[in-house]
């Protein structure tokens, strides 16, 4: 009998060791035998090796058309519906948004935040004053504002050295 290569006798010894230890813990009949040991053998010889038939078959949660909507869009990987998508696919699944974009065959400027939702972080932001450029000019020609910026931290005196 020929010699077997080192990866076989490694995968074989490995699949006594983790049938026996899963035999320890649960009850399985003589007929069920057979196929949990090729089970765990064809797993360990496939590990590492790329799986095809995970890409080939992705099928959308939702139609990409019906994805978005005014108030929420939807994760086309579960079915996920939030205001933004961004924080939820990099968690849920692990993707950046160029990579879940790539996934689905997404253009560019397919939506990953609500049409809603970004308006009203617009407007908020807009009350607040965010997003207005100020010059050195504007600050004096507003009334009541003083004419020098107040100073943070502790008071240098003239005294002491710079």
């Amino acid at each position: 009998m020929a010699e077997e290569p080192q990866p076989l006798k490694d995968n074989r010894a490995l699949t006594g060791k983790i049938v026996a230890a899963y035999l320890r813990r649960n009850q399985v009949t003589s007929d069920q035998m057979p196929a949990l040991i090729s089970t765990v053998y064809q797993a360990l010889t496939t590990l590492g090796q790329p799986s095809g038939e995970a890409e080939a078959s992705r099928t959308p949660a939702v139609p990409i058309r019906r994805s978005v909507h005014r108030d929420y869009v939807v994760c086309l990987d579960c079915g996920w519906k939030g205001q933004m998508l961004r924080r939820h696919v990099t968690t849920a699944h692990g993707l950046s948004i160029p990579e879940y974009r790539v996934r689905w065959s997404l253009p560019t400027g397919h939506a990953i935040t609500a049409a809603g939702y970004s308006e009203r972080r617009s407007t908020l932001a807009k009350q607040h004053g965010l997003g207005r450029g100020t010059t050195p000019g504007d600050a004096a020609m507003t009334p009541g504002a003083p004419a020098q910026p107040k100073r943070r931290g502790r008071q240098r005196s003239a005294a002491r050295p710079a």
